[in-house]
């Protein structure tokens, strides 16, 4: 991988070795954590968890990511091969996971891909993303992902530049979720409630930003009718927030009624999430 343009940042930057781009991978795929997880929508992860492979790096870096130790501080976690990476997934697999869950896989996608074809998986396959995607690249894993589980943070590019470095964030996100639409349609869910296909769009309520919640839920529904929302009130503080007062608390109880309100008078299907779901107790150990 020469020069990389895998996500909207086209950085063109060498991969040769891990710290550059603003991922600050390298070619060789490195994942913090391979487990069961049980913190996902419930149709994701069922009785027996969602196989989860966090990768390391991330092409987005917000502010206020809560696994910030592994997206933006130094270069951590174990490196691995799409032959291992394939062994892994059926490791998950053979201790009871529902599906494979690739999060924050994009910056990995010519590896990940491979990995995929190593061997043809029994389970649903999960792409869960920041939403900030190519296209093209998308396209790349046709056929090969059942399950796409993108966040749409933003609806305006202000706040996606100041909290996320990225103002062009709202149109990329739009653009690679109508994609995703396009390959697996709405949710497809089998006789045991799971989820087999489709698109789940995730928000996150940010403290003092309901209106950008709101604004989120109406563009959801004005360009993705019939896909499900989850809406999540997990926020917790992390990090170096000192620029971002508002966000140095959990949002309150009004904050969250305020964009469920919104949720329901809009009509969206999907899933809404307790405050008690936030903390960093539900922070995973990165154990690679």
């Amino acid at each position: 991988m020469k020069s990389c343009r895998l996500c909207p940042r086209n950085c063109g930057v060498p991969r040769e070795s891990a710290g550059s781009g603003v991922c600050r991978s390298g070619e060789r795929m490195r994942i913090a954590r391979a487990a069961l997880h049980f913190w996902e929508e419930p149709p994701i992860s069922g009785a027996r968890g969602s196989g989860a492979v966090f990768f390391t790096g991330c092409p987005l870096g917000c502010v206020f990511c809560q696994n910030g130790q592994i997206s933006r501080g130094p270069v951590s976690g174990r490196e691995v091969t799409p032959q291992e990476l394939s062994g892994i997934f059926f490791d998950l697999i053979g201790q009871g996971a529902h599906n494979i869950n690739l999060v924050t896989p994009t910056h990995f996608v010519p590896q990940v891909r491979q990995a995929l074809q190593v061997k043809k998986l029994p389970v649903p396959v999960v792409y869960n993303t920041s939403g900030y995607e190519k296209v093209e690249t998308l396209r790349s894993l046709e056929g090969l992902v059942d399950i796409y589980l993108p966040d749409y943070k933003y609806d305006g590019p202000d706040l996606a530049k100041q909290l996320s470095h990225a103002e062009d964030y709202p149109q990329a996100a739009r653009a690679a979720i109508r994609e995703m639409v396009r390959q697996v349609g709405p949710p497809v869910y089998g006789e045991d409630g799971l989820m087999k296909r489709g698109v789940l769009i995730r928000h996150l309520i940010l403290p003092g930003h309901t209106r950008n919640s709101i604004a989120c839920l109406g563009r959801i529904r004005e360009e993705f009718p019939g896909i499900p929302v989850s809406l999540m009130a997990q926020y917790t503080p992390c990090g170096d927030l000192s620029p971002f007062p508002e966000l140095q608390r959990a949002i309150t109880r009004r904050e969250q009624e305020k964009v469920e309100d919104a949720l329901f008078a809009l009509g969206l299907e999907g899933f809404t999430q307790e405050r008690a779901a936030r903390g960093k107790q539900f922070i995973p150990d990165w154990n690679l």
